[in-house]
């Protein structure tokens, strides 16, 4: 039956043994945990810091929670990509401001570069990914020299008709030519980029050898991200570069006219004095 365990162990108050972890002079307690295969990690860590913000009362104010490990890292990253990004962006607005000899012109091609982390968000929606930090920050930063060089070809082949006729052709005319003799270039690059990255969005692994493709490949899910942003983000880009560049130089041209307009309201009338003879 059931017998006292006083009767064999003896009882006596010592202190305890165990390890403390120390973290830049501070006690820590580690507490760790895996998420399920599939599951999203930005999303779970999201749940258990507003678990906790629920639950603020009831933790000691003297307890602080930092989460380490993966979500650490992904900060780490984000940090440094976006400083990369904005240290691209301010060197290529050096280098256009100084080839062009504008900041509208410059402007205009950052703009396009900003707007086309719009294509990638709906790339990645309609294909029913996450935005990963490493992947598709980079994907948004290759996008950028494309749609610089795409942007540039178009502005630059605009100044140069401007240059060749002048006052003699209406700038509405020289928009057109301008679109229609670099349509071709534009869309050659987007679409050789688009199909020669499709296999990597579409996950496909095709091997020569053996003469097999494959779907779902272990070695493709790592870049399939990447490739997305870059493919979707560079559509979107296109048809900004074809619509609304051209718009956006019409508009700079009907704002010269109506300030000269305007100046030309505000300017004083001579006064015209008669002469008797």
């Amino acid at each position: 039956g059931s017998v006292p365990i006083s009767n064999f162990v003896e009882r006596t108050a010592k202190p305890a043994v165990g390890t403390i972890n120390r973290s830049d002079q501070r006690r820590v307690i580690t507490v760790q945990a895996s998420v399920a295969s599939g599951a999203n990690v930005s999303a779970r860590v999201d749940e258990v810091k507003a678990w906790i913000a629920a639950h603020k009362e009831e933790i000691d104010p003297a307890v602080e929670v930092n989460f380490k490990g993966a979500d650490e890292d992904e900060k780490r990253s984000q940090t440094f990509l976006m400083n990369a990004f904005a240290v691209a962006l301010f060197m290529m607005a050096i280098i256009l401001v100084t080839q062009f000899n504008s900041f509208y012109s410059a402007f205009l091609i950052l703009t396009a570069v900003i707007m086309s982390t719009i294509g990638v968000m709906i790339g990645l929606m309609i294909t029913g990914q996450p935005f990963g930090i490493i992947m598709s920050g980079v994907g948004v930063i290759a996008l950028a020299g494309i749609i610089v060089n795409n942007n540039i070809v178009l502005i630059d082949t605009f100044d140069h008709l401007r240059k060749l006729y002048g006052d003699r052709m209406d700038v509405r005319e020289l928009i057109l030519r301008t679109g229609a003799q670099r349509l071709r270039p534009v869309l050659l690059t987007t679409i050789t980029t688009v199909v020669g990255l499709m296999p990597m969005v579409l996950q496909m692994n095709i091997d020569f050898m053996t003469r097999e493709i494959s779907i779902g490949a272990p070695s493709t899910q790592w870049w399939v991200q990447l490739a997305t942003a870059v493919v979707s983000g560079l559509i979107f880009s296109t048809v900004l570069t074809l619509i609304l560049t051209p718009c956006a130089l019409m508009l700079r041209e009907s704002a010269r006219r109506y300030a000269c307009t305007v100046i030309g309201w505000f300017k004083p009338k001579k006064k015209v004095r008669d002469i008797e003879t």
